[in-house]
């Protein structure tokens, strides 16, 4: 008895212990979850930010000028063109403007899809009008791509020796309703999430859940594995759009490997 008596204080000693401990990680891992975002928009800042000179009054007026903002724009949008069209490869346009997605080539749209829904990440849009007008002056590049869908489908059919051997496919195409949901991730830290916008049948929620919780699970591993080695967490700026299930697709696989992205405001 004396001895069972001895234990229980020692184990609540190492259980108020165990909980002070991750009551510590939980509030360390908070604090620098919330100074990631900060420190990436002060990285956005820092690369963006135009540099000038001495500034006079009148200069200061001229940069708050709508008129003068909207000819920045204008070039921005112009610059970033100029830029993709230089690659002679199909590049991806988001206007966010008229809600459209746009597949072009040499400044040509071949494809046009409109955008049902548009979020976009508050860094982005958390900045002065110059540094968010540098931003849309270069067009970002994609590093990686996570979809659900496969980049170029294949089939691999035995070829029948004569006639009498062939045999007509009788396996329905899934690819015609299968879901669509992708990440572009660019160069820059930016990622570009796309959405196929039907969820009639539960098979796209399921797919759609189960893509997003893949995501956090990645970005809260990595986020971790940062913390732990007393580093601040990478912090991704994000656009999600949700588009036709078809025109999503189109999108993803037209996009070469390294494929050039240009958002307009």
């Amino acid at each position: 008895m004396k001895t069972e008596i001895k234990k229980k204080p020692h184990r609540k000693i190492t259980f108020v212990i165990l909980i002070s401990l991750i009551s510590v990680f939980i509030i360390y891992y908070s604090v620098m979850c919330m100074i990631s975002p900060i420190r990436k928009l002060e990285e956005i800042k820092n690369e963006y930010r135009a540099k000038t000179s001495k500034k006079s009054d009148v200069d200061q007026r001229i940069l708050m000028d709508t008129a003068y903002l909207k000819l920045l724009k204008d070039k921005a949008i112009l610059q970033s063109k100029i830029v993709m069209a230089e690659t002679d490869s199909i590049y991806l346009t988001i206007n966010m403007a008229d809600n459209s997605a746009n597949l072009e080539i040499s400044g040509v749209v071949v494809h046009k899809a409109k955008m049902s829904k548009v979020q976009t990440s508050k860094i982005l849009l958390g900045g002065d009008d110059n540094t968010i007008l540098s931003i849309l002056a270069t067009p970002f590049t994609i590093s990686h791509a996570f979809a659900t869908i496969k980049k170029e489908p294949l089939m691999i059919k035995m070829a029948p020796k004569d006639t009498s051997e062939y045999k007509p496919d009788i396996m329905p195409d899934t690819s015609i309703t299968e879901p669509v949901n992708y990440i572009l991730e660019t160069s820059s830290g930016i990622r570009i999430y796309v959405y196929q916008e039907e969820n009639a049948q539960i098979n796209d929620k399921i797919s759609r859940f189960r893509f997003d919780i893949n995501d956090r699970i990645s970005d809260t591993w990595s986020a971790l594995k940062r913390v732990a080695v007393l580093k601040v967490p990478e912090y991704h700026p994000f656009i999600k759009i949700r588009l036709p299930r078809t025109d999503a697709k189109i999108i993803f696989r037209a996009l070469p490997k390294n494929g050039q992205i240009a958002v307009f405001s």
